[in-house]
């Protein structure tokens, strides 16, 4: 099958490569597309370490099981233990043992891949393939930070920095009932989140029109989690939506004082990716997805470093 492959940092290339066999709990999935996430980004660039060697990226995958025809989706959590204390509490999320789709075992850059069949999702008729791809990373863990916020229906959200998760985040918060607010250094990020509903936008650095009662950091930047503490209420909570920050600066306890809380937010669990799917499709969430084929993948990832998509990359494989 065709894959793009990656055999160390900024390697990835266009290769012919053996096709995945499932085991007896896995399905065997024939790819339709695969969108593409900055953890991807940070993959390829040697950001994150090394886990598998050579590896094909990828977590946000639709495709259809070749035995069934089901159409079902991919995404980051791989597989759990499935009885260790995290397991057994519902939080899978933080299991030891887990894999992780497009790290530690391969992705779905590729015109097949393989999953276990409890971690694989079926997806609501509404969305198309396109649509259905960014709502499996993107998606899923924009609705866990949003849960770990703690953020109440009739609260003041902020979201920091305005991509692919935020701007699926929005939609969820809105239907909601929160009143959201976004800070991002892009003319472009805030034009859309306005489109979107937002009630205020502005730089990282500005100052609300009232101090938030939650936050949700999206850009993988540690100054960015200050400035969200700065306009932070007292008892308010910031998640941080990032598995990967270039540092965290100092910053005065003050900005912690009276009970503000930072919350990182790790990977998902499948009652997590299951309850997102079925609001994404009440509500129903619009994705904006920028295609590109296969072999474009490089393209994709760069256009996303440089903050120039029009929406979520998303590769079309078959």
């Amino acid at each position: 099958m065709r894959a793009m492959q990656l055999d160390g940092p900024d390697s990835l290339a266009l290769r012919e490569v053996p096709a995945p066999q499932a085991n007896a709990d896995q399905r065997t999935i024939d790819v339709s597309v695969c969108a593409v996430c900055r953890t991807d980004l940070q993959i390829v660039r040697g950001d994150l370490p090394e886990r598998r060697r050579p590896l094909i990226p990828g977590h946000q995958v639709v495709g259809r099981d070749a035995d069934t025809g089901e159409r079902v989706g991919v995404a980051w959590l791989h597989s759990a233990c499935g009885h260790c204390q995290y397991c057994l509490s519902d939080r899978e999320n933080l299991c030891a043992q887990a894999n992780f789709t497009g790290w530690t075992v391969d992705g779905g850059y590729a015109e097949r891949t393989v999953a276990p069949r409890a971690f694989t999702f079926p997806i609501p008729d509404r969305f198309s393939d396109l649509e259905a791809a960014p709502l499996l990373c993107a998606g899923i863990i924009g609705y866990r930070s949003l849960r770990l916020s703690e953020i109440q229906p009739g609260g003041r959200l902020g979201l920091f920095g305005f991509g692919s998760s935020a701007h699926l985040a929005i939609q969820v918060a809105i239907h909601e009932g929160a009143e959201v607010l976004v800070f991002s250094r892009s003319q472009a990020e805030l034009a859309r989140a306005q489109e979107l509903g937002a009630s205020w936008v502005g730089g990282y650095d500005e100052q609300p029109p009232a101090p938030l009662d939650a936050a949700v950091t999206f850009a993988p930047v540690g100054s960015v989690v200050v400035s969200a503490l700065t306009v932070l209420a007292p008892g308010g909570t910031v998640a941080i939506n990032a598995i990967h920050l270039d540092r965290m600066p100092s910053f005065d306890y003050d900005l912690l004082w009276k009970e503000r809380s930072l919350r990182s937010v790790a990977n998902f669990t499948r009652r997590d990716a299951l309850e997102f799917l079925d609001i994404a499709a009440r509500i129903p969430i619009r994705p904006q997805v920028q295609e590109f084929p296969l072999e474009r993948a490089g393209d994709a990832l760069d256009a996303l470093e440089q903050g120039t998509l029009d929406g979520t990359a998303v590769l079309t494989v078959s």
